[in-house]
């Protein structure tokens, strides 16, 4: 029986409809977890909901962000946030490219050795935030280590003095990163074709070299898409920072995600800790267009 013209535009409808079905329920899980609280944040910014949360807010437009501009502990912590970035991101760029050009290599056992480089990405945060505290402790390893090769009497301050504990704490991010990192770039490394570096050979091109000329520009989009990864999980650094120095000392390791924090849950600022938290995100916004705004010329698709 042939199908009339309404029941042919009824059935390409229904056709076009199904996708948009499946994608309902994750839409509205998402609507309830991440775009509903985010924009009640938004909105709480320009009001005044604090210590007494039983009571409604109170709208007082951009007093917040007024007192966001004259906050010098806003500035200290988005000082912090930049300095980590710029400390954190080069480095969890280029030391996994590296690791991974290692580990690329057809070795004996190679297999154990990217899996030993990958242990830190899957301890909890919490473990390793404990773990290295003790290392940095006064009597601890390392500091125990310096003390047996004569090069520090009394020890180093790791997370007391206000100069040494934010690096402290980069440290144990970039620790704990580079295995995440350095599989993104494995799989780069591992489409690239064998036949290019014999090539490469074949025209003077080889040892360290040939990666300067073949792998780099090839990698460039995993390059991007770590940079960004990178840059953005570096604005968001909590647990560290909560684990190991609470912010401290004089707020000399506190982050923007922190002083979010520090301002909700110990000073019940609410409304405050949203206009900080939206100050963030505007951060994390521009990061994310960059990262697109790079990778639109680049002619490589990356999964993950």
């Amino acid at each position: 029986m042939a199908l009339t013209r309404s029941d042919s535009a009824q059935a390409q409808f229904l056709t076009r409809l199904t996708p948009y079905l499946f994608l309902l329920p994750a839409l509205l899980a998402l609507s309830l977890t991440v775009f509903y609280p985010a924009l009640q944040a938004f909105y709480l910014s320009f009001t005044r909901y604090e210590y007494d949360i039983t009571q409604p807010p109170v709208w007082i437009g951009l007093e917040n962000f007024t007192r966001l501009l004259g906050d010098a502990v806003f500035w200290k912590t988005l000082t912090n946030t930049g300095i980590y970035l710029v400390g954190v991101v080069p480095v969890l760029v280029l030391l996994p490219l590296g690791l991974a050009i290692l580990v690329n290599q057809q070795l004996l056992g190679i297999r154990w050795f990217r899996a030993a480089y990958y242990v830190p990405v899957v301890i909890s945060m919490v473990v390793a935030g404990i773990a290295w505290r003790w290392l940095y402790a006064e009597t601890g390893l390392f500091n125990q280590i310096l003390k047996a090769l004569h090069l520090s009497s009394e020890g180093v301050p790791w997370l007391t003095s206000p100069r040494l504990a934010l690096f402290s704490v980069m440290l144990v991010t970039i620790w704990k990163g580079l295995g995440y990192y350095m599989v993104i770039y494995l799989a780069g490394l591992q489409a690239i074709p064998a036949d290019l570096y014999e090539a490469a050979a074949i025209d003077g091109s080889d040892g360290w070299r040939r990666h300067w000329d073949i792998t780099v520009p090839l990698m460039r989009p995993y390059l991007l898409l770590v940079a960004v990864i990178s840059a953005i999980a570096a604005t968001k650094v909590f647990e560290e920072v909560y684990i190991m120095t609470q912010g401290g000392p004089r707020s000399s390791s506190k982050t923007l995600v922190y002083y979010v924090y520090e301002s909700a849950f110990q000073n019940l600022e609410i409304s405050y800790a949203c206009t900080i938290g939206l100050v963030m995100f505007l951060l994390i916004l521009l990061l994310s267009v960059i990262r697109l705004s790079l990778s639109r010329g680049s002619e490589a698709d990356i999964v993950i």
